[in-house]
């Protein structure tokens, strides 16, 4: 069976993509009557930001005890540990090698530039890599006050 648009559930997030473009265009249009609800959008937005940074000040303590309670429950802890030794080893040498050599190759096919006389740039490129909407904030400020990016386009 090929389902039809209206069997579909979830969200429709294209139609809110476009909803908030065509806001956007609108309250930019109404000049100073729109300037009001951009203020707020705006302000909204920065306490989100402080949002985002409180929880990610707190998940490594939550996860220290979901990670602990587990730690209880398993019977053979050598096994544990030494699956949890390759594991951190070959995360460690994963982020070694994609910080160390991937981010500073794209960076210089990108600008022609030597990427380690400039480590900070390196910021701009790393939203490619990032896993989580979590990180936006300190990449954010990473892109304004090391590279002088405008706020509006970071």
């Amino acid at each position: 069976q090929i389902p039809v648009g209206t069997e579909i559930e979830g969200m429709n997030i294209l139609g809110l993509v476009l909803f908030a473009l065509v806001l956007g265009v609108a309250l930019k249009k109404l000049g100073q009557e729109g300037e009001d609800l951009i203020r707020f959008f705006n302000s909204f937005n920065e306490a989100t930001m402080v949002l985002v940074t409180w929880i990610m000040w707190y998940v490594p303590i939550g996860i220290m005890f979901l990670v602990g309670s587990k730690i209880v429950e398993m019977e053979d802890i050598v096994l544990l540990v030494t699956s949890l030794g390759k594991y951190i080893f070959a995360s460690i040498l994963g982020h070694v090698i994609h910080g160390g050599i991937i981010l500073p190759l794209i960076y210089f096919a990108a600008t022609r530039q030597n990427p380690y006389q400039h480590p900070d740039a390196l910021c701009l490129i790393s939203p490619c890599s990032v896993s989580s909407s979590a990180t936006l904030p300190s990449m954010i400020k990473c892109i304004e006050e090391n590279n002088g990016v405008d706020k509006r386009i970071s």
